[in-house]
């Protein structure tokens, strides 16, 4: 008896240390919380992560800088990977809401194009990885307009009157009447922003409309001949209806870049540079960017895209264009002159 209890109780520590070892093992796995803009990846690239690294995913999804901005800086939240634009990147940083990235984890640095890297709000790609990025330029209706459409100063021909669809944000909107100008796109100068608002004030007649996402579906049942959108939505259209073309203007346009970042004091950094890295590896890149429409600063990624889309200059531009476009920097407090701009502008009429 007391031998048949000896087994007995063998067995029931037995079991017991298996069931507590599998619990600890399911209350030990790494949560990653990551913080995207809402159709910014191929979801199936999430599930791979978590079954190769035995790290879970919450994944939720913002519509604006700003928001996820608020959300960090709240201190409320536990976010460990958050996907900044460029001009929100360099905010972060000078408010200290970033982490230092170490690199050991991401070395799929290394396959990141060097166009997308050391630019003005991350010199040295200390706090953040180039993820997407894309641009701000015209699509046009090539059974509507004849001529060629290679400037922003199309969006001022009155000929065009009550056909053109402008984007309803400030820095968009004042960014291409500045670059038509030749000026910057970040410029503080007073008197360059008024007369960036004067010129729009001057175009506002030939608006039929201030749009935002609805512009694609606008331009495709041919209510407008011309509209300013952002590259993915403009080459997806090009893709999809061969009457549609995107290009990005002479002049100069924004080159904007989402990147990933760490935010301060993130619980799961390590994971989350290791998801970072697994983002950068070649297929999860050439996946992303047919999902998302973007194009990718990933260089093997782009080499296995399609000669249309790699080869296509209004996607990946020309360096002769690609050094006239720039990156949305952080104004600080100078950013009020372009709100004072804009609230003129929509108010005029």
């Amino acid at each position: 008896m007391k031998h048949k209890y000896k087994i007995i109780t063998i067995l029931f520590t037995i079991v017991l240390t298996i069931s507590l070892t599998a619990c600890s093992s399911k209350k030990e796995q790494k949560i990653l919380d990551v913080f995207n803009w809402g159709e910014n990846i191929d979801e199936g690239l999430i599930k791979e992560f978590e079954n190769k690294y035995d790290i879970k995913i919450n994944y939720n999804t913002y519509d604006t800088n700003e928001f996820m901005y608020q959300a960090v800086k709240s201190g409320k939240t536990n976010y460990d990977i958050v996907v900044p634009s460029d001009y929100m990147v360099e905010k972060m940083i000078k408010e200290n809401l970033l982490e230092k990235l170490d690199f050991n984890n991401i070395p799929n640095m290394d396959k990141i194009d060097s166009d997308y890297l050391n630019r003005s709000f991350d010199p040295g790609n200390k706090y953040s990885v180039p993820y997407m990025s894309g641009t701000i330029g015209i699509i046009y209706n090539t059974n509507l307009v004849k001529e060629p459409v290679d400037s922003w100063n199309i969006l001022w021909d009155t000929k065009y009157k009550g056909e053109i669809f402008m984007l309803d944000a400030q820095r968009d909107a004042l960014g291409v009447s500045l670059k038509r100008l030749g000026y910057s796109l970040n410029t503080t100068d007073k008197s360059e922003i008024n007369k960036a608002k004067e010129e729009l004030i001057k175009q506002k007649p030939l608006v039929r409309a201030y749009v935002d996402d609805e512009v694609k579906d606008r331009m495709v049942a041919g209510e407008g001949k011309l509209a300013v959108i952002w590259s993915g939505e403009g080459l997806n259209l090009q893709d999809k209806y061969p009457y549609l073309k995107y290009i990005v203007p002479k002049e100069g346009a924004n080159f904007w870049v989402d990147s990933l970042a760490v935010p301060k004091g993130a619980k799961h950094k390590k994971e989350a540079e290791m998801f970072i890295n697994f983002l950068c590896e070649k297929d999860p890149s050439l996946r992303n960017a047919a999902e998302v429409g973007y194009t990718t600063p990933q260089k093997e990624a782009r080499e296995a895209q399609d000669d249309k889309i790699k080869n296509n200059k209004n996607a990946y531009l020309p360096k002769e264009v690609l050094d006239k476009c720039e990156n949305y920097r952080d104004l600080g407090e100078q950013l009020k002159l372009y709100d004072e701009a804009w609230l003129e502008v929509k108010s005029a009429k």
